[in-house]
């Protein structure tokens, strides 16, 4: 394998590791439910942007 070969693969390598994700399931009340729908209706935010957001905000 010449140098060029070597240097395209492992970019290809490092470039295609994805995050490994963990699947949850979240039980809300049906007032935290429509809490968080108007939120999304008003910010134009997925459900799921909104919880990631403020997961990682936490200390």
């Amino acid at each position: 394998m010449n140098k060029t070969t070597a240097l395209k693969s492992s970019r290809l390598a490092t470039s295609s590791k994805k995050r490994a994700l963990k699947r949850i399931t979240l039980s809300l009340t049906s007032d935290e439910a429509q809490n968080l729908e108007k939120y999304c209706e008003q910010t134009g935010r997925s459900a799921i942007d909104v919880i990631r957001e403020l997961i990682q905000a936490l200390p």
